[in-house]
């Protein structure tokens, strides 16, 4: 269940470990999106599971101050220097309030740091206007397409 308490926007955003104390809560956030974003997302549940057995996925719960309010998945291959963001999601209550971009510069600052790190590349099937703006305002570049998604990086 989505915390009934509404951080500010102004919370301190932070990138945490998922812990056998919090993976209910993360699992449990993805109920919050509505039927169109479920339709373009797995459940947090499903990309825990794959994250078990992909040797290259990271996975970090969003936190605003100590409130859980969104997951992602970065698929982190140094030896190649790769990076994907393979899944973002903010729980709908926490939505619109500045989290995702935050969240977002904290991985590039992330990745920045990896080995052989020129980019961070990503992903989304257009719904609309919000992602492509979304992606836009925080760096990130079209790079084409492919199949139904959108390919875009942001330079590091």
């Amino acid at each position: 269940m989505v915390e009934s308490l509404m951080p500010s926007t102004d919370a301190r955003i932070s990138l945490r470990e998922i812990t056998v104390d919090t993976v209910n809560r993360v699992i449990d956030l993805y109920d919050s999106l509505t039927e169109d974003q479920q339709k373009y997302l797995p459940p947090n549940a499903v990309s825990i599971a794959q994250a078990h057995y992909l040797p290259k996925a990271w996975l970090r719960v969003i936190y605003a101050d100590e409130t859980p309010v969104g997951f992602l998945m970065l698929y982190d291959d140094p030896d190649r220097g790769e990076y994907f963001l393979w899944r973002l999601m903010i729980a709908r209550p926490f939505q619109r309030k500045g989290f995702g971009s935050k969240a977002v510069r904290l991985l590039a600052d992330y990745v920045r740091n990896r080995p052989r790190a020129k980019y961070l590349c990503a992903s989304f099937v257009p719904m609309g206007e919000g992602l492509a703006t979304f992606y836009e305002k925080n760096g990130f570049e079209f790079e084409g397409k492919t199949g139904r998604e959108t390919a875009i990086r942001l330079q590091l």
